[in-house]
């Protein structure tokens, strides 16, 4: 009985995590223009330069980081990710049925940044501390931490920052600035969720 409790609280969680990152990306990213980091940015900047749409790039980047991920992180890790990446898939298409739920605030960058990061952070957050990934951003920041044994936050910081420097060659430093502040501040939250105790 305690194991089935358990395992509804993991799914909720994971499912909760889902649902608050896709809102967030729905209602705040896709409306202010707020460029991303890690894999998602990869994909719009290799569509950039070599004319590859995200929807092949994407899913080469995400099965990579996941098979990576799968490897090492194990057969659980897989389980919790596809879950989890249908969840998001799911929620994020309900988000657009439903339209947009949040006033736009492209005219308010900074509380954009910071609004998205909210969001960003708490769902990753859920969804990495119950052992999954919502998507090959996540595998990859937890395959490094493992491997580098540091902190989840620098994983991230680090992927994402990679990305977002490699695409000031296309895009202007105005619009980068607000996802630097984006990506650092979703990464600590991440890190904050991800180690409080069970």
């Amino acid at each position: 009985m305690n194991s089935k409790k358990f395992n509804i609280k993991h799914y909720a969680l994971l499912l909760l995590g889902a649902a608050t990152l896709s809102f967030g990306l729905f209602n705040i990213h896709s409306q202010s223009s707020i460029t991303e980091g890690g894999v998602l940015g990869m994909t719009l900047l290799i569509d950039h330069w070599f004319g590859i749409s995200p929807s092949v790039s994407g899913i080469v980047l995400d099965f990579t980081c996941y098979f990576i991920g799968w490897r090492i992180l194990g057969n659980s890790f897989l389980k919790n990710a596809m879950f989890a990446s249908l969840s998001f898939s799911c929620c994020y298409r309900l988000w657009e049925s439903m339209g947009y739920l949040i006033p736009n605030l492209s005219q308010h960058q900074f509380a954009a940044a910071v609004l998205g990061a909210l969001f960003v952070g708490v769902g990753v957050g859920l969804v990495v501390r119950e052992g999954g990934a919502s998507g090959g951003d996540d595998a990859l920041a937890l395959v490094i931490s493992k491997f580098a044994k540091c902190r989840i936050s620098k994983a991230y910081l680090a992927t994402d920052l990679t990305v977002l420097c490699l695409s000031l060659s296309y895009i202007p430093f105005g619009k980068i600035f607000y996802s630097l502040i984006t990506v650092t501040v979703s990464s600590l939250i991440i890190d904050r969720i991800q180690n409080i105790r069970q």
